[in-house]
Parts: C-alpha cells; structure tokens; sequence
C-alpha cells in the first residue's frame, strides 16, 4: 500500500512523546503529516514522485535515519530527507550531509527551525517534480508521436489525452475497432505513468473459455475445483504494482463482471477456494470494440460495472477518419518492413497514395501493417474492391460506373492526394503530376479542390 500523494510529511521517531510534540507542531502549522514509529518498510511505500519530504530520527532501534536515508536515495537521490538526533556531533553531522541529507537538527532545537526547514524542503521538492514532469513531457510527446504515428486532429487530442491520463492513476476504458491498436494505447499509458517500472499484463477476455477465465483472472487454491493441485496466482494479483490490460472485456460473463466490480471497487483480489482478501495496487485499462453503454441496456453487460469503469474513456479514431494519417502510417511500416528485411525502401507513387486515401481500411491499423508489409516485398496487394501494386507497375481501382465517371473519379483522387502531400508550391504539385499549373488551375476549379485546403502556403508567384 503507497503513502497517500497528500501525505506532505513522514515524522520517523521512536521517541512517542518527542513524536506527539513534532506532530503537533507539524499540523498546527496546516501540513499534512504521518508519523511513524519505525523507518522499516517506509521505502516500499514512496512513489518515485510522492511529493513529500521526510523528517527522521537517527538513532533508533532496527533501521537508523542514515540506512533510511540511503534506501530512499536508491530509489529517489533528490527527496529530501531531514535527520534530527539527540547525540548529535560534527563527524556525524558530516556524515549525514555526505549522504545526502537534506539538513541536520540537533535536539533540542527550536519549533520555527524545524518548520524552516521543512518549508524550504518541500518547495525544493515541488520544484525537483516541476522539472520532471517537464522533462517527461517533453520525452512522452516525442515517445508518443513514435508510437502512435500520425497529426490528424483526433491523433493530435489522442496524444493529449493519453499524456494527461498517464500521470494519474485513474482506470481508463479504450474503445475501439478491431485493429485500431487499443493494446498500444494501453501500453502506453503505462510505460508514461509511475508505474512503468512495475508489470504490465495483457489478456485478452475474449480468447479465454469460460471455464478457466475466473481462475486466470483471480487466481485459484488447492482443491478449488477438480483438477486444482496446487495454487495458481491470478493476473490480477500477478499485475500488483503495475497496470492489468483487459482486452475485449465485453465477452466477460455477468457473474464474472460481478467479481471485476468488486475488485475495482475495493482493491481486493480472493482466489477461488481461499478466504483470503489480497490487496492491490493496481491500474485497470479495459478495452472494447462494443458500445458498452448499449450492451448494458440490452442486459449484456451490467450497467454498474458500465459506470464504473466509463469514468476516463479513451476514443481511438478508426484509421478512415485520420485522413493522410493512413499515408504516412503506410510509409511509415513499409520503411521498418523494408530495413527488417534488408530491402531498399520505395515511396508510394502518387496513384497508390490516392487509392490508400480512398481505401475505407475496415480493418484499421493492422490492415494497413499487413498491407505496408507486402508493398516493402513488392508483392500485390489487395485492398477490397481495390488492387495497389507494389514498387513496380501500375495501379488500377476498381469503381462503379461508365469509364468517364471512373476516369473523373481517379483523377480527382490523384490531384488530391497530392494535395495532400507537404509541398511547397503549385508549381511543385504540377510537377509532380505532370501536368502545366494552368492545367492544374483548371482541373482544381473542375473538381472543387483547392490547394489551401492542403494546409500548406501558395508562393505568389506560382499564380497565374
């Protein structure tokens, strides 16, 4: 169980009386305290980022300040720790600053020291946090732009919307279609918490039979139910310190369900067959590919296990509303494939970007990783109704209609998408389509498209 982030000091001394007396000064001076007897065990319980300071005695019985100090510097060197003795003297004062103490009391010492002291630890601290979380930031917006590929306006507030989530330890609910990579976002909202450092486990509920999902997820004793010989930790439990990813948890049974919201609820976990209430320090990212809320109406899905878990919903965009994200995500794939399998890479030609724009892509990201990864082997691919062709040879699409609608069509779906490409110029659109910029004028007028719509700046001089 971690120490409350509100929590703003830890009071360590043996001492109950001299404790009472610290303690009261602490909280009439409005600071959230926690004092303790002893200092064993008080490291397991920090969070990298708790964003306190810690007031300990040195000598005591079992663990000393100097030995607290130096396990809370192994997992945070920059919180600041505070020693205070009755046996104070310089080599030990010396001591305790080359550990790394914050500062050093001698008792007896004034209260206003003390609270000087602890003032000036905790805006150091909250400064220290400051500057780590904007180095994370920094770091996570560029992790995240690596991770989830693409600048649509819905992957731009994904991104946003993931970094903001990360840092808390709220349960999130993805939704998404199938293949639109709700295990990435998951994933990724655990690599960017502070929980990184703990597991991360992924099951997927769908996959599981319903004879053994309730042994899986929670674990099970000897002589449970036939067959159990000897004890089985659950993936909840498994997860304790990290973060547990349920996939497809629309497929899960209602008396399953049940025991998911008591678990959410209480931060429990019980074994089939024990008695035994096992606590959790556990993130919950469930996902799905239903709309939950009308599942819980049709009795699919239990409407207080709905609520419960729709607290911080996460939309992934299917990949026919990001636009030229497709694009780029394809180039993207097709470049890792291509170094994987020691392949040059190859640039889509313009008909093949304008037929993957006017792809639907039912199967999301994954399709198009499937599809990117035959475009670097230079085989065919197949889109639906649509054929690309790989790093050589024509591309045709398939489309309803006589062959001047089909002919209209193709080439208001070439200008397009090359439109949507970051040029610079007209003229530099012209050239790649091979076609005069008068040319290309009157064929934007035709087909109602216009350069600005690219996003990008005309050069005055390509006007005509």
């Amino acid at each position: 169980m971690s120490i409350d982030n509100r929590i703003q000091v830890v009071l360590i001394d043996d001492d109950p009386h001299l404790r009472q007396a610290l303690s009261q000064t602490l909280d009439l001076a409005g600071l959230k305290i926690l004092p303790l007897a002893e200092a064993k065990g008080l490291a397991a319980q920090l969070e990298r980022d708790w964003p306190g300071v810690v007031v300990s005695d040195i000598r005591m019985p079992g663990m000393d300040g100097i030995e607290l100090l130096t396990e809370l510097h192994a997992q945070d060197p920059e919180l600041p720790v505070l020693l205070i003795t009755g046996h104070g003297d310089v080599p030990l004062a010396v001591q305790a600053m080359r550990a790394g103490a914050y500062d050093f009391l001698e008792k007896p010492f004034a209260s206003d020291a003390l609270l000087d002291s602890v003032r000036r630890a905790l805006a150091l601290r909250r400064l220290v946090l400051d500057n780590r979380s904007l180095r994370l930031a920094l770091s996570d917006r560029n992790e995240l732009s690596t991770r989830l590929v693409g600048q649509s306006p819905s992957m731009l507030r994904l991104r946003e919307q993931i970094g903001a989530l990360a840092a808390t330890r709220a349960d999130v609910l993805i939704l998404g279609e199938t293949g639109a990579g709700k295990e990435v976002v998951a994933r990724a909202l655990h690599d960017l918490s502070s929980r990184r450092s703990g597991p991360f486990v992924a099951i997927n509920a769908g996959a599981l039979a319903e004879s053994v999902v309730e042994s899986e997820l929670f674990g099970h004793e000897p002589g449970a139910f036939t067959g159990a010989q000897k004890r089985r930790i659950g993936k909840f439990e498994f997860a304790n310190g990290g973060t547990l990813f349920l996939d497809e948890i629309e497929s899960m049974s209602l008396d399953v369900q049940v025991k998911l919201l008591r678990l959410l609820q209480e931060r429990v976990v019980e074994r089939l067959g024990g008695n035994q209430l096992i606590p959790l320090d556990i993130r919950i990212i469930a996902a799905t590919k239903e709309d939950l809320r009308q599942a819980a109406d049709q009795g699919r899905f239990r409407a207080d296990l709905y609520y419960r878990l729709n607290v911080a919903p996460l939309r992934i965009p299917p990949l026919r509303e990001r636009g030229e994200d497709a694009l780029v995500l394809f180039q993207h794939f097709a470049d890792e494939a291509s170094a994987r399998h020691g392949l040059p890479p190859h640039e889509l030609q313009p008909g093949q970007r304008a037929l993957l724009l006017r792809h639907a892509w039912p199967g999301n990201v994954r399709e198009l990783q499937n599809a990117a990864e035959r475009f670097a082997l230079g085989l065919e691919l197949a889109l639906d109704n649509n054929e690309v062709q790989g790093t050589v040879g024509t591309t045709v699409e398939m489309v309803s209609g006589g062959l001047s609608e089909q002919v209209e069509n193709f080439e208001k779906t070439l200008i397009a998408a090359e439109l949507a490409r970051s040029h610079s110029s007209v003229r530099s659109v012209a050239e790649a389509l091979g076609i005069p910029r008068k040319t290309l004028h009157d064929k934007l007028r035709k087909h109602g498209l216009s350069f600005a719509d690219s996003g990008t700046a005309t050069h005055s001089d390509d006007l005509d």
